[in-house]
């Protein structure tokens, strides 16, 4: 490991009990900072609604650390809208934001557009499938944010247990990120949760960010933070476990290969030769191909956008 990233881990790594609530309110409250959380949604109606309430209950009613909770649906089919309003977010529909941009499938690309309808001084994106949900997720990320000046972007750090195995989880992270960046990018070598969905940034710092359209996104935010403001604005913070659905694995496939090519484009700001992934299922006369795209398209920093300028100017 780096030396700056040795003495990064010593000056940037932190617990989320490090910053106790009322430190939080009084640094919010003389800075006058305001804080906006996200969840991107597809399908999640067993556990937005949780999420939701626990955000709502502990960090807005009886303490108001974050000021609006957002959840942004991505097309879901099942209950995911209808629970999270129930449980006191205001939902809004991928489709409905920036409507002359056509939306595509993917969490990047939802990720991207909620930057134009919340208003957060400090964006605060958490997925949408965790289970036992604790508000220390938010608190102790947005956490360093509000009482470090020189701190941009915050990641979430935790175990990650799979089934009854712990810390078995982040399989993506183990056997593509890890490596990936450790040859590439070692000073983020000291990431724990490189791909987690767990994160939070000055919009400052977001709306000049391009995102990945798909599962490359955090990847390439965690990369391009670091080339935009440097080593030292990065951080993270122990939040303890993290318990969500688990992907099968064609699914993690899919996603490492869309890993990779957000990467290899940062890497040399060209395109895979084929944006491709043949993938093998069995059938009834054997194996059988099947084939999917690999994302290749990313939006530009949202302050190029005029809409999101022409809002920012009112």
């Amino acid at each position: 490991m780096l030396e700056e990233v040795e003495r990064w881990l010593t000056r940037r790594s932190w617990s989320a009990a490090d910053r106790p609530l009322a430190r939080l309110m009084a640094a919010k409250r003389a800075s006058g900072t305001t804080v906006s959380v996200v969840l991107p949604a597809l399908n999640e109606e067993a556990t937005v609604g949780e999420i939701a309430t626990v955000i709502r209950r502990e960090l807005m009613e009886s303490l108001p650390l974050v000021d609006e909770l957002v959840v942004i649906d991505s097309g879901s089919t099942d209950r995911t809208a209808e629970v999270a309003a129930a449980a006191g977010a205001r939902v809004v529909h991928r489709d409905t934001i920036l409507p002359r941009i056509p939306a595509v499938a993917g969490k990047g690309e939802v990720l991207w557009r909620s930057l134009m309808v919340t208003r957060g001084d400090i964006v605060c994106f958490v997925d949408a499938d965790l289970r036992d949900f604790s508000a220390d997720f938010v608190s102790g990320i947005v956490g360093p944010l509000l009482t470090e000046p020189e701190v941009h972007f915050v990641k979430a750090m935790y175990d990650r247990p799979l089934g009854e195995l712990a810390g078995q989880g982040g399989r993506v992270t183990e056997l593509v990120a890890r490596p990936l960046l450790n040859l590439h990018w070692p000073a983020l070598a000291g990431f724990v949760q490189p791909l987690g969905g767990e994160y939070a940034a000055r919009r400052s710092l977001l709306e000049r960010l391009p995102f990945p359209v798909g599962y490359g996104v955090e990847l390439g935010l965690l990369v391009d933070a670091l080339h935009t403001v440097g080593l030292d604005s990065l951080a993270q913070v122990d939040v303890g476990s993290r318990k969500h659905r688990h992907q099968d694995g064609q699914a993690l496939g899919r996603m490492a290969a869309t890993i990779y090519r957000t990467a290899q484009l940062r890497l040399s700001r060209g395109h895979l030769v084929r944006p491709a992934l043949t993938q093998f299922e069995r059938g009834e006369e054997g194996f059988v191909p099947r084939t999917h795209p690999v994302d290749t398209e990313e939006r530009p920093p949202m302050r190029e956008i005029g809409e999101y300028a022409a809002r920012r100017a009112a």
